[in-house]
């Protein structure tokens, strides 16, 4: 008899143990199927922004034409002589400009540009109108007939950089500006000068606006 009490009160507690856990993870799974249970509110708005870049650009006249003669090319030039040349400035973007310079470079070195006081002098004028032309191809001249004139580059030795073009129209999009070059042999220029070649390059640079709140 002792032997069977002892069996029974064993598989007591086998049969206890299953039920507790059995309890346990029932309790557990209604404790997860609770979180489903709960909803929440939820709003959402947007707005997209578009930006476009302007362009900054600056143009001369067609090469060859009224617009631009700086490329017509002037030989057998002595002290005393004048070289004009005309050439149109043009703001093409779609912004105004913050400044316009003006750089000026050789391709040899020789006393035609190296010779800041008896080399090769230049002045850049404008003509509120377009300038006059006259003369015989490569000998122009140029006047401003019904206009005001404007000094933008003082008469200076003709090799500079980023040399500032003040006052000029063409600061605002969509406007040009009629410029003439005026190149010089100074009388001083002696003997040493003979026979000297040079080319010199007009290179225009215009940088954009200040920035400002769009």
């Amino acid at each position: 008899m002792a032997r069977t009490a002892r069996t029974s009160r064993i598989n007591m507690k086998s049969t206890s143990g299953k039920v507790l856990a059995s309890v346990a993870l029932l309790g557990v799974a209604a404790s997860v199927a609770g979180l489903g249970t709960y909803g929440s509110f939820t709003s959402t708005t947007s707005a997209s922004e578009t930006v476009t870049a302007g362009s900054v650009k600056v143009e001369l006249g067609a090469a060859g034409s009224a617009a631009n003669r700086l490329n017509v090319t002037a030989a057998n030039i002595v002290p005393g002589d004048t070289i004009q040349r005309a050439v149109t400035l043009s703001n093409t973007g779609n912004q105004n400009f913050g400044g316009v310079t003006l750089s000026t470079t050789a391709t040899a070195v020789n006393l035609l540009t190296t010779d800041a006081l008896n080399g090769l002098q230049v002045t850049v004028d404008t003509c509120s109108v377009p300038w006059t032309e006259a003369g015989t191809a490569p000998a122009y001249t140029y006047t401003c007939v019904g206009g005001t004139t404007t000094t933008v580059v003082p008469t200076r030795q003709i090799i500079g950089a980023n040399l500032p073009l003040n006052g000029l129209t063409s600061m605002t999009t969509g406007k040009a500006d009629n410029l003439r070059v005026t190149t010089t042999l100074p009388v001083s220029a002696d003997n040493n000068f003979q026979n000297l070649t040079n080319t010199v390059s007009f290179d225009f640079l215009a940088t954009q606006r200040a920035g400002t709140s769009r």
